[in-house]
């Protein structure tokens, strides 16, 4: 720690971003822990309808008074030169663009789209559909990381987009949603830009009978619980590290104002995991005993799985039983058994703070002896790096 560190300053940051959101609200959370550990800070959510009234000039007038230090904003293209006047750090949430003279506040959208391309090429697909924000850079990269990782395989890709839908534009436009949807190939693995999209998808599927997750397995970004538990079924959706950008987003600004840093930054959020719920209860196996047998592996997941068991689930000798569901999975029984578990572990290693040991046995494993080994031949880290990378309970908390 530096002299500079020493010295509390009332740093005053202004938000003009919208906070409803799940995404904003974690990312805020991150942001304010910074605050608390480096503070004193204040930090303001200007209202909306303070731009409405004045204007984005009126919105430069004010912070320009209230001496704000720092702003994280949700800004269009056209304003930007409002913003240099302040000659404070700006962070700009992107929307349709990522700006190049201000700092980012942005996200690894492409390995997001690879992420969901990847669980439904696990889960056997051979169709896959992406819906998207029309004129969204967060939209258009993640359909850009699913549709390479879908190209791979050879397997077939469906695109449609719409405006952010709602009330009145919602009613006159669902029809082109309906239909597209209607066309899609059965069974198809269909990722939504984010949660709201995926459940305009979920309500027209269900207006529609089209069945989920039988016909479409649908899958979501951003994880919020409000809205992906309003579906029926429920929606899965990839689990954002929001709140870890927000606690960056206040360690940099921190530079900026203590240390003089002058550059303007990314700040890169990244996915972390799937939050499974009913939505994707869904493989697309051609051979129906195997698909019995895997449906049994994940209700069982983590208790003791024996090949017999299994076995007794088919009317296939258990050499027979091995071959086919290579063939159909491209694993064999195990991989897929120790597969299944390890994300079970991932999901607990970041979502509590007991021993490994512990969570390792709560998975399935045995003992703990071997857990770190495999846990890196699959994940390519050991548990505690996984750990210390995402988790947020294990954040890095130096200046």
């Amino acid at each position: 720690m530096d002299s500079g560190d020493l010295i509390y300053i009332m740093i005053k940051i202004l938000l003009l971003i919208d906070c409803s959101s799940e995404f904003c609200r974690r990312l805020l959370k991150g942001l304010i822990q910074y605050s608390k550990e480096h503070g004193p800070w204040i930090i303001y959510q200007l209202p909306t309808y303070y731009k409405t009234l004045h204007g984005k000039e009126g919105i430069v007038k004010w912070a320009k008074e209230w001496k704000a230090d720092a702003i994280i904003a949700h800004w269009d293209h056209e304003g930007t030169n409002l913003l240099r006047t302040l000659n404070i750090p700006i962070i700009l949430q992107n929307y349709k663009t990522r700006s190049e003279y201000f700092s980012n506040l942005t996200g690894d959208y492409i390995g997001t789209g690879e992420m969901a391309a990847r669980f439904f090429i696990d889960r056997r697909f051979k169709n896959f559909a992406f819906y998207g924000n029309k004129g969204v850079i967060w939209s258009r990269e993640r359909a850009e990381g699913f549709k390479k990782e879908v190209k791979k395989i050879g397997g077939n890709y469906y695109y449609f987009e719409s405006e952010n839908l709602n009330g009145e534009q919602w009613s006159r436009s669902y029809i082109e949603l309906d239909d597209w949807l209607f066309s899609l190939p059965k069974p198809v693995g269909l990722l939504a830009c984010d949660d709201n999209f995926a459940l305009q998808v979920s309500e027209t599927c269900k207006i529609n009978g089209i069945q989920i997750p039988d016909e479409i397995a649908l899958l979501g970004v951003d994880n919020d619980e409000l809205i992906c538990n309003l579906s029926d079924p429920p929606i899965s959706s990839i689990v954002l590290d929001a709140e870890k950008g927000g606690y960056e987003a206040g360690r940099l600004i921190n530079q900026y104002i203590k240390r003089g840093r002058k550059d303007p930054f990314n700040i890169v959020i990244k996915p972390t995991r799937i939050e499974l719920r009913a939505s994707t209860e869904k493989y697309d196996i051609s051979n129906e005993y195997i698909s019995k047998v895997v449906n049994y592996i994940d209700d069982n997941l983590i208790s003791e799985i024996t090949v017999e068991e299994l076995v007794q689930l088919t009317p296939f000798s258990r050499r027979y039983l091995e071959v086919k569901f290579k063939e159909e999975m491209n694993v064999s029984i195990y991989q897929f058994i120790l597969q299944g578990r390890i994300e079970y572990l991932s999901c607990l290693l970041l979502t509590t703070n007991r021993s490994l040991i512990d969570l390792a046995v709560e998975s399935g494993f045995n003992d703990g002896k071997n857990i770190s080994r495999l846990f890196k031949k699959i994940k390519g880290c050991t548990p505690t790096e996984f750990r210390q990378k995402f988790n947020k309970l294990e954040r890095n908390k130096t200046t």
